[in-house]
């Protein structure tokens, strides 16, 4: 067993120590109010002048495409798609392993330690995520766009990687994505859902992300995206929905009713025009486990989940014309505690038993010269270079600003975008 003593750190606004028995948080207690003789520690890291804070959890983003930032600006939502899937059409699993690894180098110097991905080649996501050492939930996504040739290809294949995913180790989780209701046929949602609940797993698809997709739902089935997928009995606490952008009061008490998780992906749908009115409050009230995500480097550009969280509590703010939308609180629990609650994992909580997945922020700087709280400091002022070290699992992926490998992850990478840049 491995021990780590933090020392004199700030939790929930007391000077404490932090004991970590291998990957979880053993003690939390106030300073000196205890010794620690008795317990063989193997590292012990004195953090006066710290204040630690739960690893944030991104609930949605598709890591592999780190290296396409840029590649679809300033186009229209399904065109950027068309672009994207285009690109997509020529990469390969050694492309998806360093795009990932550069994806898991940004998310650890900005403070995500948790993330819930959904891409292509999804064993050289698992691959980059556990080397670099960050939780992660990899999905094997179905996409089959009505080819019933493709969609067996694709239920074999989910089958062969989820039984190879019986080896991972405890760190990473294997889930099912239906890629959206209009790029999967049917049978293949039912399939999709049936295989994932029969095995405990979750389900993670894009919902209502655009007005587009509600309206060709309405032309095709009668109904909104929500509704549609309800009635074919996908919805469920096991499902954790990207975006729900576009809902209705009736999509949203579905939503609430079957204890979704919706996340919200402000700076993508920004970006993209698809929309900036996320109906948190409701979703919020009606029972919906509320999260946030970044989406993928290709629409947001960037993965900073602090980015994410000021971005998401301002337009709540600007757009409900009500300065006290998205409190603090509820802003960051979204960020950790919600997310560890949709994903099943027990992370979010600097509490005796909880995963040890613990940023350590540096406050000796102007962002936290004030008499604000730190949590206000923290998501309104400061930026993600704050976040002096990062422990995961109990161990450090990042101290004092340096990730372990970090130059030789970059340079590999560029010899995989050469590829990328003849598509």
């Amino acid at each position: 067993m491995r021990t780590v003593l933090l020392k004199n750190i700030v939790s929930e606004g007391v000077v404490s120590d932090i004991l970590i028995k291998d990957d979880r948080i053993a003690q939390v207690v106030p300073a000196r109010t205890q010794t620690f003789d008795d317990i063989e520690v193997d590292e012990e890291v004195d953090c006066t002048g710290r204040t630690a804070v739960s690893g944030f959890v991104n609930m949605h983003t598709h890591a592999g495409m780190s290296m396409m930032r840029g590649v679809g600006e300033d186009i229209a939502f399904h065109e950027w798609l068309d672009r994207i899937w285009t690109i997509e059409s020529g990469i390969d699993e050694e492309y998806v392993y360093h795009a990932t690894k550069v994806a898991c180098l940004e998310m650890i110097k900005t403070g995500t330690t948790t993330f819930n991905d959904h891409y292509w080649h999804m064993p050289m996501g698992y691959k980059a995520a556990s080397e670099l050492g960050l939780r992660s939930v990899h999905a094997y996504v179905i996409c089959d766009r009505n080819d019933p040739q493709e969609s067996e290809r694709q239920k074999e294949q989910c089958e062969r990687m989820y039984n190879e995913s019986k080896s991972w180790g405890p760190m990473a989780t294997f889930a099912v994505a239906i890629h959206a209701i209009y790029s999967v046929s049917e049978p293949m949602i039912l399939w999709a859902a049936q295989f994932a609940r029969e095995r405990g797993l979750k389900i993670h698809i894009h919902v209502s992300e655009t007005r587009k997709e509600v309206d060709d739902c309405l032309a095709l089935h009668g109904v909104s995206p929500v509704v549609y997928l309800d009635r074919l009995g996908v919805l469920g606490p096991d499902v954790i929905a990207a975006h729900t952008l576009w809902v209705s009061d009736e999509d949203v008490e579905i939503l609430g009713k079957r204890g979704v998780t919706c996340v919200h992906n402000v700076n993508s749908n920004l970006k993209l025009a698809s929309g900036y009115k996320f109906r948190y409050n409701e979703l919020r009230d009606a029972g919906a486990n509320v999260c946030l995500g970044t989406d993928g480097c290709a629409s947001s550009n960037n993965l900073d989940m602090l980015e994410t969280m000021k971005t998401s509590a301002m337009i709540q703010k600007a757009w409900r014309d009500d300065p006290s939308a998205m409190p603090l609180g509820e802003i960051l629990a979204m960020a950790t505690v919600n997310a560890g609650k949709g994903l099943g994992l027990e992370v979010g909580k600097l509490e005796t038993g909880s995963m040890a997945d613990i940023l350590i922020v540096d406050t000796d700087s102007y962002h936290f010269l004030s008499p604000g709280s730190f949590e206000a400091n923290l998501i309104y002022s400061a930026h993600s270079d704050c976040i002096e070290s990062v422990i995961c699992g109990g161990r450090f992926v990042m101290r004092d600003r340096v990730v372990p490998g970090e130059k030789e992850i970059l340079a590999e990478a560029r010899k995989a975008m050469l590829r990328l840049n003849r598509i």
